[in-house]
């Protein structure tokens, strides 16, 4: 039985052999070539290509309009002004590029499409061609790094304020937890050793810096118009503090602390009067609606954007940014750590 089978497929192989030549030999007795495109398959082409390519940027910029007002809201943020420009003139840069590059190239596959009647030209070099796309995109980039440097050594610098307002973030699986120095205005030393139920940031208790620490869950409020410097830490994994109306990220890295300053411009009511917000709010609820869902309104959010674990999407925490005023009086209603301890 297995030999019959050996013989059936030895014999199939011979046949599909004899078959191709076949094929081949009949290819060979054509007058054109199939494998050789006709004129009026490469019109064709070159038609549905340039086609193609007017559709193709038709919708790019269907796109920028169906999403533009969908967007973040203007930065909340004096350096975020900044990140937002750059960003701005980055996008009008590249998209420029990238119109006209599409837009030459579908057209010339339509122009030059093939036909037996044109030849191809030879065209070994041009210096002050290549001089001028070297030149050209190494101004547009040199361009860019030097406002993104002056940005960022504006944003990374150390912070100029006397008393800037001190808060620590810090991270675990899946929360937050915001700490605010005491009266003493330091916050106290810190070590993993210590971490229990009612210390859940492993504040040093043999460190009296830290007995009047202020710790906050589920939301942490900041003052509009002070500098704010945060201090970023992590127990587990790698997460990633997200601001994204302050335009804020840093990475909270197990083990190391890492920081970030900036100032808030907007308090959280006057960014909800703000008509862009408002209108994105209104969009947001209208779809909550038809999925049975309470209406919301608008909330400055810390979020987590490292993917660091399976309930991930938990790690958000609300920001409030309000007057110096309302600020002062809420830190006041907060309990320092040594009476939370006691309990």
């Amino acid at each position: 039985m297995k030999l019959l089978v050996l013989l059936g497929v030895i014999l199939f192989i011979l046949a599909a052999h004899q078959l191709l030549k076949v094929v081949e030999l009949v290819r060979e007795m054509k007058p054109t070539k199939e494998w050789e495109p006709t004129d009026e398959e490469n019109d064709f082409m070159g038609k549905m290509l340039l086609l193609f390519g007017v559709v193709f940027l038709g919708l790019f910029f269907y796109q920028i309009n169906r999403w533009y007002d969908k967007s973040l809201p203007p930065a909340a943020s004096e350096h975020g002004k900044h990140v937002d420009e750059l960003l701005f003139w980055n996008l009008i840069l590249i998209s420029f590029i990238f119109v006209v590059v599409n837009a030459l190239l579908f057209y010339f596959s339509y122009k030059y499409r093939g036909n037996k009647n044109r030849r191809a030209i030879y065209y070994a070099d041009n210096s002050k061609l290549e001089m001028l796309w070297t030149i050209i995109p190494a101004s547009a980039l040199a361009f860019i790094i030097a406002f993104g440097l002056k940005y960022w050594n504006e944003i990374t610098a150390p912070s100029t304020e006397k008393n800037p307002i001190v808060v620590e973030l810090y991270a675990k699986q899946f929360d937050w937890t915001a700490r605010y120095p005491g009266k003493d205005g330091k916050l106290g030393s810190t070590d993993f050793r210590h971490i229990e139920g009612s210390n859940p940031v492993g504040l040093d208790t043999t460190d009296k810096a830290g007995y009047d620490d202020l710790l906050v869950k589920n939301e942490f409020h900041i003052p509009v118009g002070r500098e704010v410097v945060f201090y970023f830490r992590s127990r587990d994994v790698i997460h990633s503090a997200f601001m994204p109306h302050f335009r804020v990220q840093m990475n909270c890295v197990p083990g190391m602390v890492t920081t970030f300053k900036f100032k808030p411009t907007k308090t959280t009511k006057e960014m909800r009067q703000d008509p862009y917000v408002q209108n994105l709010m209104k969009q947001i609820n209208e779809q909550r609606a038809k999925e049975g869902k309470e209406p919301v309104e608008f909330d400055y959010t810390l979020l987590c954007n490292k993917i660091c674990g399976a309930s991930h999407y938990n790690m958000q925490m609300k920001i409030v940014v309000e007057t110096e005023q309302e600020f002062n009086e809420w830190l006041r209603q907060q309990k320092a750590f040594k009476t939370l301890a006691n309990k």
